[in-house]
């Protein structure tokens, strides 16, 4: 068929011409549609995400009215600090000791790591297993991501047996925290 039969040929049958418009219509009302619920959907989005951040101002206010003293766990250095990593590295240690046992845990082993895969860019790892109560779990973790320096839990495996620690028994922890080592101030 040559386009001069096509542009001269005999007009197309009404149903194809009221397909071919129906079709066009569907087009142009999704190509409408599509857009404005993406627009709606980011708005709801910033929405919930404004709703987080003053669930999460609330409770940082909280805490700061209940210690009295304002931003008092966000004061120092967001990096490890020492003079050398090794010392940087006993600080941590130190750290994680302090507050596992400040919430009624033991620590039975730790382990710095200086040497692993991301210490050419100052990040300082510790592997420790220790023992705490059931409740005193979440304290301990929010004790050392909420302060200062800013340290991360890398690995969490946590043991303990049903009937004890349903009884708020015991429970074996082995952690892996990090945080990273400015270099020598």
């Amino acid at each position: 068929m040559s386009i001069a039969k096509f542009v001269t040929g005999r007009p197309a049958a009404p149903s194809v011409a009221a397909a071919v418009y129906g079709g066009l219509l569907i087009v142009l009302i999704a190509a409408t549609a599509l857009p404005i619920k993406s627009v709606l959907d980011q708005r709801s989005e910033a929405a919930a995400l404004t709703d987080t951040l003053r669930l999460l101002d609330a409770h940082s206010m909280a805490a700061a009215h209940q210690d009295g003293n304002g931003d008092a766990g966000l004061t120092g250095s967001a990096f490890l600090e020492g003079p050398t990593v090794t010392v940087a590295g006993a600080a941590l240690l130190q750290r994680l000791g302090d507050v596992v046992t400040r919430h009624g845990g033991s620590v039975s082993s730790s382990q710095l790591d200086v040497q692993g895969p991301r210490a050419k860019d100052g990040h300082i790892s510790v592997n420790a297993n220790f023992e705490t109560p059931q409740s005193a779990l979440q304290p301990i973790l929010y004790d050392l991501e909420a302060g200062m320096p800013c340290l991360f839990v890398d690995e969490l495996v946590v043991e303990g047996n049903a009937p004890s620690a349903a009884s708020g028994g015991k429970l074996r922890v082995l952690m892996t925290i990090s945080g990273q080592w400015q270099g020598p101030q």
